[in-house]
Protein backbone atom coordinates (compact mmCIF):
# COMPACT_ATOMS: atom_id res chain seq x y z
CA UNK A 1 0.00 0.00 0.00
CA UNK A 2 2.80 2.45 1.11
CA UNK A 3 4.15 3.24 -2.57
CA UNK A 4 0.35 4.26 -3.55
CA UNK A 5 0.63 6.36 -0.55
CA UNK A 6 3.70 8.38 -1.73
CA UNK A 7 5.08 7.64 -4.96
CA UNK A 8 2.61 6.16 -6.91
CA UNK A 9 -0.14 9.00 -6.27
CA UNK A 10 -2.04 9.02 -9.82
CA UNK A 11 -6.11 8.69 -10.41
CA UNK A 12 -6.96 5.53 -11.58
CA UNK A 13 -9.36 7.12 -13.67
CA UNK A 14 -7.19 9.27 -15.79
CA UNK A 15 -5.73 7.57 -18.69
CA UNK A 16 -3.95 10.37 -20.45
CA UNK A 17 -0.85 9.89 -18.58
CA UNK A 18 1.67 7.46 -16.87
CA UNK A 19 0.44 8.13 -13.05
CA UNK A 20 -2.96 7.25 -13.61
CA UNK A 21 -1.46 4.24 -16.04
CA UNK A 22 0.39 2.54 -12.79
CA UNK A 23 -2.57 3.59 -10.69
CA UNK A 24 -5.28 2.02 -13.06
CA UNK A 25 -2.80 -1.14 -13.29
CA UNK A 26 -2.37 -1.58 -9.43
CA UNK A 27 -6.38 -0.97 -9.03
CA UNK A 28 -7.18 -4.06 -11.60
CA UNK A 29 -4.33 -6.52 -10.07
CA UNK A 30 -6.63 -5.94 -7.18
CA UNK A 31 -9.73 -6.68 -8.42
CA UNK A 32 -8.19 -9.77 -9.74
CA UNK A 33 -7.05 -10.94 -6.57
CA UNK A 34 -10.36 -10.32 -5.14
CA UNK A 35 -12.31 -12.53 -8.08
CA UNK A 36 -9.67 -15.23 -7.53
CA UNK A 37 -10.76 -15.50 -3.77
CA UNK A 38 -14.14 -16.41 -5.23
CA UNK A 39 -14.72 -17.69 -7.71
CA UNK A 40 -15.50 -14.95 -9.97
CA UNK A 41 -14.75 -13.05 -13.58
CA UNK A 42 -12.75 -9.68 -12.67
CA UNK A 43 -15.33 -7.69 -14.41
CA UNK A 44 -17.83 -9.08 -11.91
CA UNK A 45 -16.02 -7.19 -9.30
CA UNK A 46 -17.45 -3.23 -7.89
CA UNK A 47 -15.07 -1.59 -5.16
CA UNK A 48 -17.39 0.05 -2.22
CA UNK A 49 -15.76 1.61 1.24
CA UNK A 50 -17.01 -1.56 2.57
CA UNK A 51 -19.48 -4.52 3.38
CA UNK A 52 -22.18 -2.09 4.94
CA UNK A 53 -22.23 0.05 1.29
CA UNK A 54 -22.24 -3.12 -0.60
CA UNK A 55 -25.38 -4.62 1.32
CA UNK A 56 -27.29 -1.23 0.49
CA UNK A 57 -26.30 -1.69 -2.92
CA UNK A 58 -27.12 -4.76 -3.51
CA UNK A 59 -30.70 -4.68 -1.65
CA UNK A 60 -31.30 -1.37 -2.61
CA UNK A 61 -30.43 -1.15 -6.15
CA UNK A 62 -31.86 -4.50 -7.17
CA UNK A 63 -35.08 -3.79 -5.47
CA UNK A 64 -35.17 -0.14 -7.17
CA UNK A 65 -34.25 -1.55 -10.08
CA UNK A 66 -37.15 -4.13 -10.96
CA UNK A 67 -39.70 -1.96 -8.55
CA UNK A 68 -42.18 -1.48 -11.66
CA UNK A 69 -42.93 -5.46 -11.73
CA UNK A 70 -41.42 -7.00 -8.40
CA UNK A 71 -41.91 -5.74 -4.85
CA UNK A 72 -41.33 -8.01 -2.71
CA UNK A 73 -37.83 -9.26 -0.97
CA UNK A 74 -37.32 -12.31 1.36
CA UNK A 75 -33.91 -11.91 4.09
CA UNK A 76 -33.76 -13.57 7.80
CA UNK A 77 -34.19 -11.85 11.08
CA UNK A 78 -30.80 -12.52 12.00
CA UNK A 79 -28.38 -10.65 9.24
CA UNK A 80 -26.16 -7.51 10.07
CA UNK A 81 -28.40 -4.08 10.99
CA UNK A 82 -27.50 -2.69 7.68
CA UNK A 83 -28.98 -5.38 5.80
CA UNK A 84 -31.92 -5.21 8.10
CA UNK A 85 -32.15 -1.04 8.20
CA UNK A 86 -31.60 -0.73 4.20
CA UNK A 87 -35.08 -3.58 4.38
CA UNK A 88 -37.19 -1.39 6.84
CA UNK A 89 -36.41 1.69 4.55
CA UNK A 90 -37.63 -0.14 1.76
CA UNK A 91 -40.68 -0.64 3.43
CA UNK A 92 -41.32 2.63 3.07
CA UNK A 93 -40.94 3.54 -0.40
CA UNK A 94 -43.54 0.29 -0.93
CA UNK A 95 -41.53 -2.56 -0.86
CA UNK A 96 -42.74 -6.02 1.05
CA UNK A 97 -39.99 -8.37 2.99
CA UNK A 98 -40.35 -11.10 4.39
CA UNK A 99 -38.60 -11.53 7.54
CA UNK A 100 -37.49 -15.20 8.13
CA UNK A 101 -37.28 -16.87 11.86
CA UNK A 102 -34.57 -19.41 11.98
CA UNK A 103 -34.13 -22.18 14.15
CA UNK A 104 -32.72 -22.72 17.68
CA UNK A 105 -29.65 -23.40 16.01
CA UNK A 106 -29.41 -20.32 14.08
CA UNK A 107 -30.34 -21.84 10.66
CA UNK A 108 -33.11 -20.96 8.58
CA UNK A 109 -35.75 -23.41 7.66
CA UNK A 110 -35.35 -24.49 4.05
CA UNK A 111 -39.04 -25.09 3.53
CA UNK A 112 -40.38 -21.59 5.17
CA UNK A 113 -37.69 -20.23 2.65
CA UNK A 114 -39.60 -22.19 -0.32
CA UNK A 115 -42.85 -20.85 1.09
CA UNK A 116 -42.21 -16.96 1.23
CA UNK A 117 -41.37 -16.60 -2.69
CA UNK A 118 -44.21 -14.63 -4.19
CA UNK A 119 -44.81 -14.11 -7.52
CA UNK A 120 -42.87 -10.45 -7.90
CA UNK A 121 -39.84 -12.00 -5.29
CA UNK A 122 -37.02 -10.15 -6.91
CA UNK A 123 -34.30 -10.88 -4.13
CA UNK A 124 -33.55 -13.40 -1.16
CA UNK A 125 -30.63 -11.97 1.17
CA UNK A 126 -29.18 -13.99 3.36
CA UNK A 127 -25.87 -13.90 5.20
CA UNK A 128 -23.14 -16.58 5.00
CA UNK A 129 -21.72 -16.54 8.28
CA UNK A 130 -23.35 -14.85 10.90
CA UNK A 131 -21.06 -12.28 12.95
CA UNK A 132 -22.88 -12.34 16.40
CA UNK A 133 -22.62 -16.71 16.52
CA UNK A 134 -20.23 -17.85 13.73
CA UNK A 135 -23.64 -20.06 12.64
CA UNK A 136 -22.52 -20.68 8.41
CA UNK A 137 -25.84 -20.97 6.59
CA UNK A 138 -26.59 -23.75 3.46
CA UNK A 139 -25.63 -21.41 0.95
CA UNK A 140 -25.64 -23.98 -1.71
CA UNK A 141 -29.02 -25.03 -0.87
CA UNK A 142 -30.48 -21.52 -1.03
CA UNK A 143 -28.78 -20.50 -4.35
CA UNK A 144 -30.28 -23.98 -5.85
CA UNK A 145 -33.71 -22.65 -4.62
CA UNK A 146 -33.27 -19.31 -5.99
CA UNK A 147 -31.91 -19.76 -8.97
CA UNK A 148 -34.70 -22.79 -10.08
CA UNK A 149 -37.44 -19.59 -9.42
CA UNK A 150 -34.95 -17.27 -11.30
CA UNK A 151 -34.79 -14.49 -8.51
CA UNK A 152 -31.59 -12.78 -7.38
CA UNK A 153 -29.56 -14.40 -4.46
CA UNK A 154 -27.39 -11.80 -2.33
CA UNK A 155 -24.98 -13.10 0.26
CA UNK A 156 -23.82 -10.74 3.02
CA UNK A 157 -20.39 -12.82 3.05
CA UNK A 158 -18.03 -10.29 4.89
CA UNK A 159 -17.54 -12.80 7.61
CA UNK A 160 -16.84 -16.05 5.54
CA UNK A 161 -14.98 -14.72 2.10
CA UNK A 162 -11.46 -15.46 2.82
CA UNK A 163 -12.11 -17.55 5.85
CA UNK A 164 -14.10 -20.66 4.55
CA UNK A 165 -13.93 -21.65 0.68
CA UNK A 166 -16.29 -19.66 -1.34
CA UNK A 167 -17.50 -20.05 -5.04
CA UNK A 168 -19.80 -17.72 -6.87
CA UNK A 169 -20.69 -19.97 -9.37
CA UNK A 170 -21.25 -22.93 -7.64
CA UNK A 171 -23.07 -21.67 -4.74
CA UNK A 172 -25.23 -19.60 -7.26
CA UNK A 173 -24.85 -16.49 -5.64
CA UNK A 174 -25.64 -13.21 -7.74
CA UNK A 175 -24.58 -10.71 -5.36
CA UNK A 176 -21.99 -10.73 -2.84
CA UNK A 177 -21.05 -8.01 -0.30
CA UNK A 178 -17.44 -8.49 1.16
CA UNK A 179 -15.34 -6.68 3.97
CA UNK A 180 -11.67 -5.93 3.63
CA UNK A 181 -10.63 -5.39 7.37
CA UNK A 182 -12.87 -8.78 7.94
CA UNK A 183 -9.64 -10.64 6.59
CA UNK A 184 -6.74 -8.30 7.93
CA UNK A 185 -7.04 -5.85 5.16
CA UNK A 186 -7.15 -1.83 5.32
CA UNK A 187 -10.34 -0.25 7.21
CA UNK A 188 -12.77 1.97 4.37
CA UNK A 189 -12.69 -0.65 1.71
CA UNK A 190 -14.63 -3.45 0.77
CA UNK A 191 -16.01 -4.55 -2.85
CA UNK A 192 -19.73 -6.07 -4.50
CA UNK A 193 -19.65 -9.11 -6.54
CA UNK A 194 -21.98 -8.20 -9.12
CA UNK A 195 -22.99 -11.42 -11.84
CA UNK A 196 -22.67 -10.40 -15.43
CA UNK A 197 -24.17 -13.81 -16.61
CA UNK A 198 -27.42 -14.33 -16.08
CA UNK A 199 -26.55 -10.11 -16.08
CA UNK A 200 -28.36 -8.56 -12.76
CA UNK A 201 -29.08 -5.09 -13.31
CA UNK A 202 -28.62 -2.40 -10.44
CA UNK A 203 -29.89 0.92 -10.08
CA UNK A 204 -26.84 3.08 -8.31
CA UNK A 205 -27.35 4.40 -5.04
CA UNK A 206 -25.18 7.72 -5.70
CA UNK A 207 -24.51 10.03 -8.96
CA UNK A 208 -21.25 10.98 -10.36
CA UNK A 209 -18.62 10.25 -12.86
CA UNK A 210 -19.86 7.13 -14.03
CA UNK A 211 -16.93 4.81 -12.43
CA UNK A 212 -17.04 1.10 -11.59
CA UNK A 213 -18.76 0.41 -14.75
CA UNK A 214 -21.43 3.14 -13.66
CA UNK A 215 -22.53 1.35 -10.57
CA UNK A 216 -20.46 3.26 -8.17
CA UNK A 217 -19.12 6.77 -9.06
CA UNK A 218 -16.13 8.26 -6.95
CA UNK A 219 -12.70 7.54 -7.53
CA UNK A 220 -11.06 4.44 -6.51
CA UNK A 221 -8.70 4.86 -3.32
CA UNK A 222 -6.19 3.00 -4.67
CA UNK A 223 -3.97 2.41 -1.62
CA UNK A 224 -6.54 0.68 -0.13
CA UNK A 225 -8.14 -1.32 -2.90
CA UNK A 226 -4.27 -2.86 -2.85
CA UNK A 227 -4.46 -3.43 -0.06
CA UNK A 228 -7.52 -5.10 0.05
CA UNK A 229 -6.15 -7.59 -3.05
CA UNK A 230 -3.03 -8.35 -1.39
CA UNK A 231 -5.54 -9.42 1.76
CA UNK A 232 -7.69 -11.55 -0.71
CA UNK A 233 -3.94 -13.44 -2.28
CA UNK A 234 -2.74 -14.09 1.07
CA UNK A 235 -6.21 -15.33 2.39
CA UNK A 236 -6.71 -18.00 -0.91
CA UNK A 237 -2.91 -18.83 0.61
CA UNK A 238 -3.54 -19.59 4.06
CA UNK A 239 -6.98 -20.16 4.38
CA UNK A 240 -6.70 -24.26 4.79
CA UNK A 241 -4.53 -23.77 7.11
CA UNK A 242 -5.89 -21.05 9.01
CA UNK A 243 -9.32 -22.81 9.44
CA UNK A 244 -7.70 -25.47 10.95
CA UNK A 245 -5.72 -23.88 13.53
CA UNK A 246 -8.58 -21.69 14.46
CA UNK A 247 -10.41 -24.85 14.61
CA UNK A 248 -8.40 -26.31 17.24
CA UNK A 249 -7.85 -22.95 19.00
CA UNK A 250 -11.87 -22.85 19.10
CA UNK A 251 -12.38 -26.20 20.37
CA UNK A 252 -9.61 -25.43 23.20
CA UNK A 253 -11.14 -22.11 24.22
CA UNK A 254 -14.95 -24.07 24.61
CA UNK A 255 -13.90 -27.22 26.04
CA UNK A 256 -11.68 -25.64 28.85
CA UNK A 257 -14.24 -23.20 29.87
CA UNK A 258 -16.99 -25.70 29.82
CA UNK A 259 -15.25 -28.11 31.93
CA UNK A 260 -14.65 -25.76 34.58
CA UNK A 261 -17.55 -23.62 34.37
CA UNK A 262 -21.32 -24.88 34.69
CA UNK A 263 -24.60 -23.44 33.24
CA UNK A 264 -23.02 -22.38 30.18
CA UNK A 265 -24.96 -22.31 26.93
CA UNK A 266 -22.55 -21.83 23.45
CA UNK A 267 -25.24 -20.21 21.18
CA UNK A 268 -25.61 -21.32 17.55
CA UNK A 269 -24.92 -24.83 16.08
CA UNK A 270 -22.05 -26.41 17.18
CA UNK A 271 -21.52 -28.13 13.57
CA UNK A 272 -22.68 -25.92 11.08
CA UNK A 273 -20.79 -22.90 12.05
CA UNK A 274 -16.78 -21.11 11.24
CA UNK A 275 -15.03 -21.89 14.34
CA UNK A 276 -13.67 -18.39 14.42
CA UNK A 277 -16.65 -16.71 16.05
CA UNK A 278 -17.83 -18.42 19.55
CA UNK A 279 -20.86 -17.15 21.26
CA UNK A 280 -21.14 -18.22 25.11
CA UNK A 281 -23.62 -17.46 27.53
CA UNK A 282 -22.84 -17.73 30.85
CA UNK A 283 -25.86 -18.29 33.15
CA UNK A 284 -26.18 -15.93 36.68
CA UNK A 285 -23.62 -13.86 35.03
CA UNK A 286 -23.79 -10.33 33.61
CA UNK A 287 -22.29 -9.49 30.72
CA UNK A 288 -20.95 -6.17 30.65
CA UNK A 289 -19.74 -6.71 33.77
CA UNK A 290 -17.79 -9.81 32.97
CA UNK A 291 -16.54 -7.34 30.37
CA UNK A 292 -14.96 -5.24 32.57
CA UNK A 293 -13.34 -7.94 34.46
CA UNK A 294 -11.26 -8.85 31.47
CA UNK A 295 -10.94 -5.63 30.39
CA UNK A 296 -7.30 -6.32 28.67
CA UNK A 297 -8.96 -8.78 26.85
CA UNK A 298 -10.72 -7.81 23.27
CA UNK A 299 -13.95 -9.09 23.56
CA UNK A 300 -17.38 -8.33 23.07
CA UNK A 301 -21.47 -8.61 24.16
CA UNK A 302 -22.47 -8.66 20.59
CA UNK A 303 -22.28 -7.03 17.09
CA UNK A 304 -19.36 -5.04 17.05
CA UNK A 305 -21.09 -2.44 15.08
CA UNK A 306 -23.53 -2.36 17.90
CA UNK A 307 -22.05 -3.57 21.09
CA UNK A 308 -22.73 -0.26 22.74
CA UNK A 309 -26.43 -1.09 23.17
CA UNK A 310 -27.44 -2.32 26.60
CA UNK A 311 -30.32 -4.03 24.80
CA UNK A 312 -29.83 -7.68 24.36
CA UNK A 313 -28.36 -8.81 21.23
CA UNK A 314 -31.45 -9.43 18.69
CA UNK A 315 -29.79 -12.10 16.82
CA UNK A 316 -29.93 -14.34 20.60
CA UNK A 317 -33.29 -13.20 20.77
CA UNK A 318 -34.32 -14.44 17.33
CA UNK A 319 -33.05 -18.01 18.19
CA UNK A 320 -35.17 -18.61 21.59
CA UNK A 321 -32.36 -17.42 24.03
CA UNK A 322 -34.40 -15.78 26.93
CA UNK A 323 -33.46 -12.54 28.37
CA UNK A 324 -31.62 -13.08 30.82
CA UNK A 325 -29.04 -15.24 28.85
CA UNK A 326 -29.42 -13.00 25.99
CA UNK A 327 -27.65 -10.18 28.49
CA UNK A 328 -25.10 -12.94 29.89
CA UNK A 329 -23.51 -13.88 26.14
CA UNK A 330 -20.15 -12.67 25.90
CA UNK A 331 -18.55 -13.03 21.66
CA UNK A 332 -14.60 -14.50 21.32
CA UNK A 333 -13.22 -13.92 17.92
CA UNK A 334 -10.20 -16.26 17.04
CA UNK A 335 -8.00 -15.41 14.27
CA UNK A 336 -4.87 -15.88 12.45
CA UNK A 337 -2.97 -14.42 14.70
CA UNK A 338 -4.16 -15.68 18.17
CA UNK A 339 -1.76 -17.55 19.84
CA UNK A 340 -2.23 -20.74 22.25
CA UNK A 341 -1.03 -18.77 25.05
CA UNK A 342 -3.76 -15.66 24.73
CA UNK A 343 -6.37 -18.13 24.70
CA UNK A 344 -5.15 -19.96 27.55
CA UNK A 345 -5.11 -16.84 29.45
CA UNK A 346 -8.27 -15.92 28.11
CA UNK A 347 -9.95 -19.20 29.18
CA UNK A 348 -8.03 -18.61 32.73
CA UNK A 349 -9.11 -15.08 33.33
CA UNK A 350 -12.70 -15.99 31.84
CA UNK A 351 -13.21 -18.66 34.45
CA UNK A 352 -11.71 -16.97 37.38
CA UNK A 353 -13.96 -14.08 36.64
CA UNK A 354 -17.29 -15.99 36.25
CA UNK A 355 -16.81 -17.59 39.23
CA UNK A 356 -16.46 -14.31 41.19
CA UNK A 357 -19.11 -12.77 39.84
CA UNK A 358 -21.29 -15.70 40.69
CA UNK A 359 -20.39 -15.87 44.74
CA UNK A 360 -22.12 -12.21 44.18
CA UNK A 361 -24.78 -13.26 42.74
CA UNK A 362 -28.02 -14.00 45.34
CA UNK A 363 -29.27 -15.86 42.17
CA UNK A 364 -26.34 -17.98 41.82
CA UNK A 365 -26.74 -18.63 45.46
CA UNK A 366 -30.35 -20.11 45.39
CA UNK A 367 -29.66 -22.48 42.57
CA UNK A 368 -26.69 -23.91 44.51
CA UNK A 369 -29.62 -24.24 47.64
CA UNK A 370 -31.45 -26.57 44.83
CA UNK A 371 -34.35 -23.36 44.23
CA UNK A 372 -35.95 -23.60 40.82
CA UNK A 373 -35.86 -20.02 39.49
CA UNK A 374 -38.53 -20.28 36.66
CA UNK A 375 -40.93 -21.50 39.82
CA UNK A 376 -40.52 -17.90 41.24
CA UNK A 377 -43.09 -15.88 41.06
CA UNK A 378 -41.84 -12.44 41.30
CA UNK A 379 -43.09 -8.90 42.33
CA UNK A 380 -42.07 -5.30 42.46
CA UNK A 381 -42.37 -2.81 45.38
Amino acid sequence: MLPYLTAYYGNPHSRTHAYGWESEAAMEKARRQVADLIGADPREIIFTSGATESNNMALKGVARFYKSRKKHIITTQTEHKCVLDSCRFLETEGFRVTYLPVKKNGLIDLKELEAAFQPDTSLVSVMTVNNEIGVKQPIHDIGEICRARKVFFHTDAAQAVGKIPMDVNDMKIDLMSISSHKIYGPKGVGAIYVRRRPRVRLEPLQSGGGQERGLRSGTVPTPLVVGLGAACEVAQQEMEYDHKRISQLAERLVTKIMSEVPDVVMNGDREHRYPGCVNLSFAYVEGESLLMALKDVALSSGSACTSASLEPSYVLRAIGTDEDLAHSSIRFGIGRFTTEEEVDYTVQKCIQHVKRLREMSPLWEMVQDGIDLKSIKWTQH
